[in-house]
């Protein structure tokens, strides 16, 4: 059976694997010994700890395959980005030069430093390792985190983003951040995408030009990666689109990457979930659904078929998947189809 739960400090060498496979470009999980195990235990307080609102809690969720009890990827919700941390982005905004005695209308894109999303909370860290790239688990890694987020709204904010990864090629190199390492650092896109990762973005603020860049000033190879996503993140893309999350305007500071953004109560997977009373006992029904017992500290998820009573608002599982959420009969749980 394939379940998500939350992380464990024994899912360290697990972690460290998942940070190898993801490669360039996935900043919040760097191949760091010291900043994976601060990751994992700052996830334990979190799930630990009593929320009245939303503040700098990190959820980070594993999938496991219970038959091999092996790690098969993970998954992350942080409750509100940009706390402790400046929050940057890019934001595309547009200027108009105009001479009315030359008959001259042009209208420019620039490229603004900005720290809009602060507060928002933010999806994150999702990554599924290739063996397991199959019966809808990538799906449901990503839709548990908004049926967990409508279980516990009062620990997430009402903006809800997500970072797209950006264009790099095989070995790390990104065209956007080629033309800023140029014109502003001297450091490539692995090292400046690792620093942002084990916490060290003071250098974004002492050396990222401070006023609107032009657009059309750029490299053309910057210019096409502007708010386009890595091939491998199109389907992530595709999955919070049909979830209701859409484009603003703003773009990651490295990669040029887009970041997509939501309000809670419109993402259709929180819209559209349903809790139900647990009944156990044989499921007649092929129909499988999402579902989530109700708890923090021991948030338990699978997809499995289920038999609804729709009326009586009950729902009736088996006693080997009530054993995997950790819920027994007369408990509730929160579903929706998969």
């Amino acid at each position: 059976m394939i379940i998500i739960r939350p992380i464990q400090s024994s899912d360290y060498d697990a972690l460290h694997r998942i940070a190898v496979e993801s490669g360039h470009g996935f900043t919040s999980l760097p191949v760091n010994e010291e900043l994976l195990k601060k990751r994992i235990s700052h996830a334990e307080y979190s799930f630990n700890t009593e929320v009245e609102k939303p503040g700098n809690e990190g959820y980070l969720f594993v999938m496991e395959d219970t038959e091999t009890g092996q790690v098969v990827g993970t998954t992350g919700i942080e409750a509100a980005v940009g706390l402790d941390n400046a929050f940057y982005h890019y934001h595309l905004g547009k200027v108009v030069h105009h001479s009315r005695e030359l008959n001259v209308y042009n209208t420019v894109e620039t490229l603004a430093l900005c720290n809009d999303y602060t507060g928002a909370s933010e999806i994150c860290t999702l990554f599924l390792s290739e063996s397991h790239r199959k019966n809808s688990n990538g799906r449901f890694l990503s839709r548990f985190r908004f049926l967990f987020m409508a279980e516990h709204k009062e620990r997430f904010s009402e903006t809800v983003i997500a970072e797209m990864r950006g264009v790099s090629d095989d070995s790390g190199r990104s065209p956007f951040w080629a033309w800023l390492e140029e014109h502003f650092f001297s450091l490539d896109f692995p090292t400046a995408d690792y620093l942002t990762g084990i916490g060290k973005k003071e250098f974004i603020a002492e050396l990222m030009p401070k006023y609107p860049i032009y657009v059309s000033l750029l490299s053309k190879d910057a210019q096409a990666v502007i708010n386009q996503v890595h091939d491998k993140t199109v389907p992530a893309l595709r999955l919070l689109e049909a979830e209701g999350f859409s484009r603003k305007g703003y773009v990651d500071i490295f990669d040029g990457g887009p970041t997509v953004e939501a309000s809670m109560n419109t993402i259709k997977s929180v819209q559209n979930s349903t809790k139900y009373q647990v009944l156990i006992g044989e499921v007649n029904d092929d129909n499988r659904y999402i579902v989530v017992n109700t708890q923090v500290t021991n948030c338990r998820a699978t997809q499995t078929p289920v038999s609804l009573r729709e009326t009586a608002n009950q729902v009736v599982i088996s006693q080997q998947v009530a054993d995997a959420l950790i819920v027994q009969e007369g408990d509730w749980v929160r579903l929706i189809a998969n």
